[in-house]
């Protein structure tokens, strides 16, 4: 099953062409996850979207790559970090569709399929485990007891190894991106990231521990934090945004902006009154659809258009 859809609104479909899938680790990554099998595909209910295509039990990371559709290519190119609590990929609205607008828009977009920690083989025994995990989760914490840490929210231990290798695979992959830039007509100095919940996560992981150059850009969409560590002085400009009924992350949000502005670093933070959690590219009539222009509106600001 192919997740690589025509869209019917008036913009080119993505194409995926022989070569354009790349394997991240040839011979096998550095480190491992315990228990992961076979890569599996489902459709389900993920944050604020009903039904989106979803993938699971991830362990041969890949780095997909569409070219510009809009003949007007600008050079800049964008790796895509979909979310899913280190469990799940949310392959379509906060990957493909993104993907999707970039390529639309003159942006050479970078689709990263990560690794993610185990999950049952069979789709009930996982939507039962997630059912169980979602109840342990106390979502009546607002205001001055709101989750102000990913660990508040569950026991890092349950997500830690599986966040250090998502931050291996994007650091992997911003590495192959600069080094084929010129095979993709991207300019090596205008890579940038952007993640969703888990996947920003991700891209503010490598924000503030690059290991190597730092990115143009990063945007951190309805997540992210510093873990206390110290930004760079040459961290990327930071875009994040987030719902106010995002009751899971509004607070880390609001940290992860105040620890990038205290640190006299460039950031953009929006916070709409109405979105929930994980509305990527789905259009709800809320005021978070808005979102990716004003990301866009960012990136023309920084000369990233």
């Amino acid at each position: 099953m192919s997740y690589e859809r025509n869209f019917q609104i008036g913009l080119k479909p993505l194409t995926s062409l022989p070569g354009d899938i790349i394997r991240l680790w040839p011979d096998g990554p550095t480190t491992t996850l315990d228990g992961v099998g076979a890569e599996g595909e489902f459709r389900g209910r993920v944050g604020a979207v009903g039904d989106a295509a979803m993938l699971r039990n991830v362990s041969d990371p890949t780095l997909t790559v569409y070219r510009p559709t809009n003949g007007k290519p600008n050079g800049t190119g964008v790796i895509v970090c979909p979310g899913g609590g280190w469990r799940i990929l949310a392959w379509e609205h906060e990957g493909l569709d993104v993907a999707h607008w970039l390529v639309a828009h003159g942006y050479t977009a970078f689709l990263l399929k990560y690794r993610v920690r185990a999950t049952p083989a069979a789709q009930a025994d996982y939507d039962a485990e997630m059912a169980q995990m979602a109840a342990r989760i106390d979502v009546t914490r607002k205001g001055k007891t709101a989750f102000r840490a990913m660990s508040d929210i569950v026991p890092a231990k349950s997500f830690s190894d599986a966040r250090a290798a998502a931050a291996d695979d994007g650091r992997r992959a911003v590495a192959i991106v600069r080094e084929r830039a010129k095979e993709w007509d991207v300019d090596p100095a205008k890579i940038g990231m952007i993640g969703f919940s888990a996947g920003a996560f991700l891209v503010v992981d490598i924000a503030v521990d690059p290991r190597a150059a730092p990115l143009a850009f990063v945007a951190a969409i309805y997540g992210g934090e510093t873990l206390g560590r110290p930004i760079p002085k040459d961290a990327p400009p930071l875009f994040t945004c987030i719902a106010q009924d995002d009751v899971l992350l509004y607070r880390v949000v609001e940290g992860l902006y105040s620890d990038w502005t205290d640190a006299g670093r460039s950031a953009e933070l929006h916070i709409y009154r109405r979105g929930n959690h994980g509305f990527g590219m789905a259009k709800q009539g809320m005021p978070s659809d808005r979102w990716i222009d004003q990301f866009r509106e960012w990136l023309a600001d920084l000369e990233f258009a």
